[in-house]
């Protein structure tokens, strides 16, 4: 542990020292434990906080007797500067243990660009950030989250992924190293193949073509399975979720109750990575989220509670459980936030129930421009969905609206690009066709465009990311056509979008990339002031990578992907067809009406799907 005086006498040279001293209302301190894992968040503590993912495993490993879970944050760069100059190790909020103090560090992979805190936290705690160079008495560092989904460009550092739902197996691996007596890591390590989902990389290696693809992915050791698949909980009613969540001392970006109404979805997408690996969708009963609600609202003490899912207004009770909630929740002003709600099955009478105790701004995502692009994304929603549903909501009396976009989608033109701002234009006036008395507010539309990223296990991983110039000049188009002052744009940065492209379609040889970017400098790569590109490309030119080989090209059927050895439901063939489809302009129906083979009930069996 670190020396606790020491602690206290640098707190007040940083910036806000509640980031550090845990001791927050529902965190648990379990000074005697078995196994202890340190749950890592490479990122700082508002954003760490504000992930339902690390509330439900910090709350389910500290219920159960003999194991502990502790969080370990990144530290700002005040923090780290004094932490480096004092020699205090990273540490962790609860018992202010080291990780050389903990049997697990696991990661909790969010984001692309965090990778490069990964390793800084690692070594900030005293840690080889290479696997092979850690001691037998060190923790096992392991990993999951969406971004495990391409395990391969931090296979260098990591011994250990979790792919799927990773609360149950967490428990697994903790029980099986309390109960076991093992003689090295590896052979503890050999003992997880059998686990579903489990992927350990040092038992795999891979051989390449001349031209840089993949020629051939071996298993190392006969336990070692060639595909590795997801693991999933198919009954969320039985699963465990917390009836108490920690609250910070200090603002985080969520601060709420997060309340999950359901995982996976049926919408499909086809820029949705989380769309096609969450499937299928798995709702917890009505009864269930309401006593949940009740139990929450009641040990944290917030005004807000978030109905969370990819695409919250699809729950299928959603008007009883809204209607319940905000019964019980009247008298103590408690409001209700659907953060994930679609223009077409937007409940606008529930909606205004919802906010009866507090009015928030509108946030939709039309995602593209034009409706032949929306056709190719398969978005499923039309012009006539935006204006007519917008339309409404002034008459209700809003007047602030959040509108989202992508460019450097498949197939765009200009027409398309051009599209978004005519989209927002004739959003606007509909506010104006309501006569000037019934207005209520000042119009505002806050229109953002996103670069378009392609994702492993989506229709579009095979899709090749337009360039950092094109990119470029879509942006200064938007710009200089939305000169309206009741119109705001604004953009993401073409260069950290093109930076995630190269890393989410990575390779195992990408690691020496992201090792020498860190050495060099690199963390905190997702926020504008840290992230320095000419970092990033000098790495890949000391290690012989060329980026545009990951981010650019275009990919055929028959190349073998980095991460396709993960069997995650979809099939590979069903995304190559919808990418053809794509390509067609041609939509998809949504598979809860209609199954379009996807591969999940093949890979997990009947009854999966409703």
């Amino acid at each position: 542990m670190i020396n606790q005086k020491q602690l206290e006498r640098i707190l007040p040279k940083v910036e806000k020292p509640a980031r550090y001293t845990g001791g927050e209302v529902n965190s648990a301190v379990k000074q005697e434990a078995k196994v202890r894992l340190a749950f890592a968040f490479p990122d700082i503590y508002e954003i760490a906080m504000s992930h339902m993912g690390g509330h439900i495993l910090y709350q389910l490993i500290n219920e159960q007797e003999g194991l502990a879970c502790e969080r370990v944050f990144a530290p700002w760069t005040d923090m780290e500067a004094i932490m480096r100059e004092e020699g205090i190790p990273l540490f962790s909020l609860e018992t202010k243990r080291t990780l050389k103090e903990f049997d697990f560090v696991g990661f909790t992979l969010q984001y692309e660009m965090s990778f490069t805190n990964i390793l800084n936290m690692l070594d900030l705690g005293g840690l080889a950030v290479r696997r092979e160079d850690r001691l037998e008495s060190d923790p096992l560092v392991i990993a999951g989250g969406p971004c495990a989904y391409n395990p391969e460009p931090i296979a260098d550092f990591i011994d250990l992924f979790v792919i799927g739902d990773g609360e149950e197996r967490t428990l697994d691996i903790m029980r099986r190293y309390e109960e076991g007596d093992f003689s090295s890591k590896r052979e503890f390590l050999a003992s997880l193949l059998s686990l579903e989902g489990i992927y350990v990389p040092e038992f795999y290696e891979e051989d390449y073509h001349e031209d840089g693809t993949i020629k051939e992915r071996r298993a190392l050791v006969p336990e070692a399975p060639l595909v590795v698949q997801r693991t999933i909980l198919k009954n969320l009613d039985e699963v465990f979720f917390p009836e108490k969540m920690i609250v910070p001392f200090i603002d985080t970006v969520h601060d709420r109750v997060m309340l999950e109404l359901f995982r996976g979805c049926t919408r499909g997408c086809r820029f949705c990575q989380a769309g096609m690996i969450y499937r299928p969708v798995r709702e917890r009963k009505k009864d269930t989220l309401v006593q949940l609600a009740e139990k929450l609202e009641k040990s944290t003490g917030y005004e807000e509670m978030s109905l969370s899912s990819l695409s919250s207004s699809d729950y299928s009770e959603i008007e009883p459980l809204i209607y319940e909630l905000t019964e019980k929740f009247a008298e103590k002003r408690v409001s209700l936030s659907l953060p994930s709600m679609r223009l077409d099955t937007f409940p606008k009478e529930l909606l205004k129930k919802m906010q009866e105790v507090r009015k928030s701004g509108l946030t939709f995502a039309p995602e593209a421009g034009s409706q032949r692009l929306r056709d190719v994304i398969n978005k499923g929603i039309s012009e006539d969905d935006v204006l007519k549903t917008t339309e409404e909501l002034f008459q209700m009396g809003w007047s602030t609206v959040k509108l989202y976009f992508m460019i450097g989608l498949p197939t765009e033109t200009e027409e398309d690009v051009m599209g978004i701002k005519e989209l927002a234009y004739q959003v606007k006036e509909r506010f104006f066709r309501i006569p000037r008395e019934e207005r209520k507010g000042n119009l505002r539309i806050n229109v953002s465009a996103a670069c378009f990223v392609p994702k492993p296990f989506t229709p579009f991983q095979w899709f090749g990311q337009a360039t950092m110039e094109e990119f470029k000049e879509k942006q200064i188009m938007l710009k200089k056509s939305m000169r309206d002052p009741k119109v705001s744009f604004s953009t993401h940065d073409a260069a950290t979008s093109y930076w995630e492209a190269v890393i989410a379609r990575g390779d195992r040889r990408m690691g020496r990339a992201i090792e020498t970017a860190w050495r060099k400098g690199a963390k905190f790569d997702g926020w504008g002031q840290f992230f320095k590109p000419a970092t990033w490309a000098e790495a890949f030119a000391e290690t012989d990578l060329d980026p545009v080989f990951y981010a650019n090209r275009t990919r055929e059927f028959e190349e073998i992907l980095p991460w396709e050895f993960l069997r995650v439901g979809v099939s590979k063939e069903f995304l190559w067809r919808e990418y053809q489809r794509a390509l067609d302009e041609t939509i998809t129906p949504d598979c809860r009406n209609n199954c379009e083979a996807c591969g999940v009930i093949q890979t997990y069996g009947e009854g999966v799907c409703r």
